[in-house]
């Protein structure tokens, strides 16, 4: 049974201590945040026990909120820590990981060069298995990761060029936008997920652009890839109907967008309505010459949870990539029907 630490009980960090507590051979010792907040009520609410950085305690005082103890406390207590706070915060943080020998998962909101290797289930699961400190990648990574291993597997990419929508905020982030606006993000080109595909699969020639629109909901991406050998889109829909962290929506189900998506999560009975697969629509499904097109909705709050399930694992050799992703799958209950 490895002791797991959340450092960071927000969007994904609330989302990675639940998914823990389902494991068989997990244990959640505890979460860490730093804001006496409804959500810091709720982590306790689940008899989460809730710790805080030592110079963070003052502000808890005047709540009701229990304190298990502080965030250095519930490091030294665990086997492995997943860092879930803010991008560049984790980088700070690692010095206490380091100072107490605790082997720490990152976000894909950290650079890279604060880590032995970037991290995902389907790609390089086995790499992680020597790593002190790993980082699971972005969620628009992931889902990409997961698309590229198979095909690139079978067909071989030439070049893969992406078109990333991104959603301007969370659905509890009131402070972000764009509110009426579409936004190139950034300007410049490649966006950052293309090197930071690149951080899993450093030969592959992969170009993206990026572009910020006023929505909550999920990530859209438009793909397109070059094969070395021309495939049918047959022969790729039953390829990537064997994956299990990809869902292919059916035509007939009429989905013609995030909120259907997620509107299916919830009839679906997810927990907070979570979408831990990538989306993709059978009907975009093209092929022209050796180039593949489709297109593919990415849940930023949830496709990452499942690969630092994975990434606890394989950094503590507790299972292959296989049993490893089918106990995660099956403890969450991946497979939209």
């Amino acid at each position: 049974m490895v002791r797991v630490g959340i450092n960071g009980y927000g969007t994904i960090g609330k989302r990675v201590a639940d998914a823990v507590c389902e494991q068989p051979d997990m244990e959640l010792v505890g979460v860490a945040k730093t804001s006496p907040d409804y959500v810091a009520q709720q982590a306790v609410n689940r008899n989460y026990e809730l710790h805080v950085p030592a110079d963070y305690m003052e502000r808890f005082e005047d709540t009701p909120i229990a304190l298990a103890g502080t965030t250095e406390e519930l490091v030294e207590k665990c086997d492995i820590i997943v860092d879930a706070t803010p991008g560049g915060i984790g980088k700070k943080n690692k010095s206490l990981y380091e100072r107490l020998d605790t082997p720490a998962i990152f976000q894909g909101a950290e650079d890279d060069d604060i880590v032995d290797q970037s991290f995902n289930a389907r790609a390089n699961y086995s790499e992680a298995t020597d790593a002190q400190y790993t980082r699971v990648v972005s969620c628009n990574t992931t889902g990409l990761s997961r698309l590229i291993t198979p095909l690139d597997d079978a067909f071989g990419i030439e070049k893969a060029r992406i078109t990333l929508i991104r959603r301007g905020g969370d659905p509890s982030q009131s402070s972000r936008g764009p509110i009426d606006d579409i936004l190139p993000d950034p300007v410049t080109l490649p966006s950052h997920h293309g090197p930071d595909v690149n951080t899993i699969f450093p030969d592959l020639d992969i170009d993206t652009l990026g572009v910020k629109v006023p929505a909550t909901h999920m990530h859209l991406h438009a793909v397109n890839f070059t094969f070395e050998e021309q495939p049918t889109v047959d022969e790729i829909r039953d390829l990537l109907s064997e994956e299990s962290r990809l869902f292919l929506i059916p035509e007939w189900f009429e989905i013609d967008g995030a909120g259907k998506l997620l509107d299916l999560a919830d009839d679906a009975g997810r927990p907070r309505g979570d979408i831990w697969e990538n989306c993709i629509w059978e009907k975009s499904f093209t092929v022209e010459g050796n180039d593949f097109y489709c297109f593919q909705g990415i849940h930023q709050e949830a496709d990452v949870v499942p690969e630092n399930i994975d990434a606890i694992r394989a950094m503590n050799q507790m299972a292959d990539q296989q049993e490893s992703i089918e106990l995660t799958n099956n403890t969450l209950g991946m497979g939209i029907k």
